[in-house]
């Protein structure tokens, strides 16, 4: 269960990254919005490596 939680959480970074590059690119996203979406994906990175510091 925990190997599902760990690449669910890697999947919402790298979906939010990329969204922000194609929402972007389509001139359909604001700076508020971007700066959200890629706060949730930073916060998933950060609750990842935290998982992976107990294990270490």
């Amino acid at each position: 269960m925990k190997n599902i939680f760990d690449y669910a959480l890697l999947g919402v970074t790298i979906a939010m990254g990329v969204a922000v590059v194609v929402i972007s690119n389509l001139g359909e996203l604001q700076v508020e919005t971007a700066v959200t979406m890629l706060g949730i994906g930073l916060a998933c990175v950060g609750v990842y490596l935290l998982s992976k510091k107990d294990e270490m």
